[in-house]
């Protein structure tokens, strides 16, 4: 991987430079892969690269050049690692899933242990502005699309009923979300690989089989605010607001004037209502999770038959997926901005990510108690690879536009994710193929 970064022998002349120029990439990445955007700043980066604070302009003009940098090599080192097994794999004609597993490896590998520049990619891509993910849009479109060529090659080796552009957006997702919770020193990349290869192929389910859920129109869903009187009113406009920054330009973006402005408020009156920006994101993000929390601990809890561990898992999905996308902006805001959050906002709120989990864990074990679901999956890593998948949609779906295949709708898009998790990707054996 070394031979993406910029340095070769015809670069002697510049050697020192070049060199330099090289440190600073190394020491960058690894601050944006760790800490993130927001939390690294110039002094930081020339102090990991050993440099003076000063010097390191001479190299980059700024952050956000050095980003870009950072998030090029992440990807081109990805996709020289991947373009070369499938390559491979088509000369000598190797078994699909012996290929899976090593291509779904090799993308946890760079992701989680070898490479700081791919981590970053992952992690900070989603905070970039529309005008700066364009400039990145063409080479993670060819890396994209390795897989989308690699999963055509195999079709029949894939159930029929899923286009092959949605189940490549839906593996990567679940592999790039283990970004977000998957500490390669205390768990072997090598072990999730494996478990997450077989997660995907087959599913979690021990049958196959037609899944009845509540339609996700009909869900009674709330965002648990029922503001009465002017401030609460101003109180939640602004909450509101706040989210739909957060959601739709990130972090950074979500200054306390523009808050204000687009709330239709003076800036100075937010400070009526809240201390900080800090103090309107912390609230947006509990809410979020309580939203969460609530309406799928809600949804489980009325199933009719609870030993329909199936269709009771399915509903739950369904839940979590509406309030991802229609039902709570602050949910949605939530996901969408986790990755940016400095380490001290996350273990605020870790408490309410804790129980949100028990609620799936409890869920997951009831049904692999009753046979429902396979026994050879551990529980905690099934939760966090699913609500990996589903939460990275938020990246890459948007409803009403689907993939170029057709046009999904939020529940039929919803009843797709649902029979890839709970069934997997692999052929059926009897769903109509995609013509």
């Amino acid at each position: 991987m070394e031979e993406i970064l910029p340095h070769s022998p015809r670069d002697e002349p510049y050697g020192k430079s070049v060199q330099t120029r090289r440190a600073i990439l190394l020491a960058a990445a690894k601050l944006f892969s760790k800490e993130g955007y927001n939390a690294t700043t110039m002094r930081r980066i020339a102090e990991a690269a050993n440099l003076e604070a000063g010097s390191i302009y001479y190299h980059f003009g700024s952050k956000d050049q050095i980003l870009d940098e950072v998030l090029d090599i992440g990807v081109r080192q990805l996709y020289e690692q991947i373009r070369g097994i499938v390559e491979r794999s088509a000369a000598e004609g190797d078994p699909f899933r012996k290929t899976f597993a090593q291509l779904v490896d090799t993308h946890l590998c760079f992701l989680l242990k070898e490479s700081d520049f791919t981590s970053a990619n992952i992690r900070n891509f989603p905070m970039l502005s529309d005008k700066r993910r364009r400039a990145h849009r063409p080479l993670r479109e060819a890396y994209a699309q390795l897989w989308r060529s690699f999963l055509q090659h195999h079709q029949d080796d894939l159930r029929g009923d899923i286009s092959v552009t949605l189940v490549s957006q839906f593996i990567l997702g679940a592999m790039n979300w283990t970004a977000e919770w998957c500490d390669s020193e205390r768990y072997p990349v090598s072990l999730l690989s494996e478990r997450l290869s077989k997660l995907l192929l087959d599913g979690m389910c021990t049958k196959r089989g037609g899944t009845v859920r509540k339609s996700v129109e009909s869900l009674d869903l709330t965002d648990g605010l029922e503001p009465a009187g002017k401030a609460e009113r101003t109180r939640h406009q602004i909450l509101r607001t706040a989210a739909q920054i957060l959601r739709e330009s990130g972090y950074k973006a979500a200054t306390i004037r523009r808050v204000a402005s687009e709330a239709g408020l003076e800036a100075g009156s937010v400070y009526y209502h809240f201390g900080s920006k800090e103090e309107i994101l912390d609230e947006v993000l509990d809410l979020g999770l309580h939203d969460l929390l609530n309406g799928v601990s809600h949804a489980a809890a009325i199933w009719p038959n609870k030993e329909d561990h199936r269709n009771r898992i399915a509903t739950a999905i369904a839940t979590h997926m509406a309030y991802l996308f229609r039902a709570s902006e602050f949910t949605s805001a939530n996901i969408r901005i986790y990755g940016m959050l400095p380490e001290g906002i996350r273990s605020r709120h870790r408490p309410v990510r804790h129980q949100y989990a028990k609620v799936w864990d409890r869920l997951l074990r009831e049904a692999q108690t009753a046979g429902a679901l396979r026994s050879d999956i551990k529980v905690v890593p099934l939760r966090q690879a699913m609500l990996g998948a589903l939460n990275w949609t938020v990246e890459w779906f948007d409803p009403g536009k689907g993939d170029q295949r057709g046009y999904y709708t939020l529940s039929a898009f919803t009843d797709l994710l649902i029979k890839m998790l709970l069934d997997g990707i692999s052929a059926n054996g009897s769903a109509p193929k995609i013509t």
